[in-house]
């Protein structure tokens, strides 16, 4: 076989092993983020009472979520800034002579020999990385903890031109991180699990390509 061929048919072979796992963009109307089933049907009146318990709304109370249903509106405030830098430096040299041999009242010029050696090394790095998320989205109330903790989940679809994007946010946020315009910040969520992204023309042109992977992979030796 041509070694020019062999040596394709390998690198096609690892570049499966190459290339980097594959982001598949979700579908909407995931039923995961979707709004949960609540029970709409009116309570029976007990005690001659007819308002539904933990359902009315109090005089001296802002209108926040609290409860399993309600809306919360989270301001993303996402900033993340890091950098990192080494440098590594050490050598070392040593040398050997070795003297003319004489035997008797006789040198042996040509046998004079000396040995050195040097060994050095220098390595730097150096790494930067800067995030930030700034918007709003507005979740569901999915369950509440019995020590009043909520937990949220809930997501937003853009349709726009040349494709789709969306936001993903689930946590859980305290009751009293809520501001009275029933609004937290994504900074006060816990657990929290944000993503971002998108599909569609743009998203694919902005992917590497399968060999491209495999070149800036370990893989290759160069």
């Amino acid at each position: 076989m041509n070694p020019l061929l062999l040596l394709l048919c390998i690198l096609f072979l690892i570049s499966g092993c190459a290339v980097r796992e594959e982001f598949i963009p979700p579908e909407p109307n995931d039923a995961a983020f979707a709004p949960p089933d609540l029970d709409y049907s009116l309570p029976e009146a007990k005690h001659g009472s007819l308002y539904r318990h933990n359902y009315s709304m109090t005089l001296f109370q802002d209108r926040r979520a609290y409860r399993v249903g309600d809306v919360l509106t989270v301001l993303l405030n996402e900033q993340t800034q890091s950098s990192k830098k080494a440098n590594t430096k050490f050598g070392k040299s040593s040398s050997i002579d070795f003297a003319v041999p004489t035997l008797g009242n006789k040198a042996f010029d040509d046998l004079s020999t000396s040995v050195s050696g040097d060994r050095g090394f220098d390595g730097a790095a150096a790494s930067t990385q800067g995030n930030k998320l700034q918007g709003a989205i507005t979740v569901t109330v999915h369950k509440v903890l019995p020590n009043g903790v909520l937990m949220i989940r809930g997501e937003k679809w853009i349709r726009l031109n040349q494709g789709d994007e969306y936001i993903r946010l689930t946590g859980v946020v305290r009751v009293d991180d809520v501001n009275r315009h029933n609004q937290v910040s994504s900074q006060r969520i816990g657990d929290a699990r944000i993503t971002y992204s998108g599909r569609g023309a743009l998203a694919d042109s902005n992917a590497a390509g399968w060999l491209t992977q495999f070149f800036t992979s370990p893989w290759m030796p160069f």
